[in-house]
């Protein structure tokens, strides 16, 4: 494991895994975007503020601390709203495509938090 850290240029499992999420949060907003047409850009300040979180993490920088907080906030007021006002409008499970969404949003939501505490009480460990 230890090679493979090396490898791609970090020390920390942690912080590798911690890119990986918002990387991936990050293309999942641009997708998001996309399908919107380009017409709903919070996602795309999402996805870009994901993108930096993402790198900051991977390269263990202090602003990158700052970053996660600070998208943590919006972020997860936004997918709470989608989530809440999805499920109200079209019930938890009405067909597969719609829980895939319901479920997508809520594990974003639950990695969102767990990224944000983790992040936060190992802030010291940035550089």
């Amino acid at each position: 494991m230890a090679k493979i850290l090396s490898r791609l240029g970090t020390k920390r499992l942690d912080t590798l895994l911690l890119a990986i999420f918002y990387t991936v949060a990050g293309v999942a907003n641009t997708y998001l975007l996309a399908l919107s047409n380009f017409t709903f850009m919070p996602t795309g300040a999402f996805a870009v503020l994901s993108f930096i979180a993402a790198y900051g993490l991977f390269t263990t920088k202090k602003w990158a601390v700052w970053i996660v907080i600070i998208l943590f906030f919006p972020a997860a007021t936004f997918s709470a709203a989608t989530l809440y006002f999805s499920v109200r409008f079209s019930t938890f499970y009405p067909s597969v495509e719609i829980l895939l969404f319901h479920l997508a949003f809520l594990f974003y939501v639950i990695l969102s938090f767990i990224s944000f505490v983790y992040v936060a009480a190992k802030r010291k460990t940035f550089q």
